[in-house]
């Protein structure tokens, strides 16, 4: 059975701090006698669950339509760190991460905020050590449950230029609460924006 990662987009959903609401009004009604109904969709590129390109802080880095389907496809593993109220470490990581692991999803105590429209800045999130031990590690994507895989406030983003300077496609504000620790296939697949340095996504799993 496929589960579904994502959450839905709709006005008054939490952001980052400085990103627009997302607005979704009318451009045809049905109702007001239009033929069909249409919308305009205004919102942030890193808006809800989404997906970073490395262009996001890589200057001449991939962008989202350039990202290799391969890597946003198949086998992936998730890790319960939902006891942890701090930067994720690699010690952390190391005793979860079975060898060969590629795809490796995040599960913290902090991915329930998500339902909360209010921004809330000590979410738990991956440390710089952290970062490179996934690159020492081969992950090639690494999804987390709140709106960012790097602290707030960490000078000159270190762990989104760690990831994403190594190619590691990061997935953030996904829906894990429906899954338990170990594998499950993984489909996520964002928008094909050309030249785009992200896009919200549509995330399903299924359990094996």
């Amino acid at each position: 059975m496929w589960i579904d990662l994502t959450h839905p987009i709709h006005s008054g959903m939490v952001t980052w701090p400085g990103d627009p609401s997302p607005e979704i009004q009318p451009l045809a009604s049905i109702d007001q006698g239009d033929g069909c109904n249409t919308s305009l969709l205004t919102f942030s590129s890193h808006t809800g669950t989404h997906m970073d390109a490395p262009r996001h802080f890589i200057p001449q880095g991939r962008t989202i339509d350039e990202l290799d389907l391969d890597v946003l496809v198949g086998k992936a593993t998730v890790v319960d760190l939902s006891s942890l109220n701090r930067m994720i470490e690699p010690g952390d990581l190391h005793p979860l991460l079975p060898e060969g692991v590629s795809r490796l999803l995040l599960k913290t105590a902090t991915g329930r905020w998500m339902n909360d429209p209010q921004f809330m800045g000590d979410f738990v999130a991956l440390s710089p050590e952290g970062a490179e031990y996934l690159v020492e590690c081969g992950i090639r994507l690494v999804g987390i449950d709140y709106l960012s895989i790097e602290p707030r406030g960490l000078k000159g983003h270190p762990v989104h230029h760690i990831l994403l300077g190594n190619g590691i496609i990061v997935v953030e504000g996904l829906n894990l609460s429906g899954l338990n620790p170990g594998e499950v296939d993984l489909v996520c697949l964002p928008l094909k924006i050309r030249g785009g340095d992200g896009s919200p996504c549509r995330a399903i799993g299924r359990l094996y």
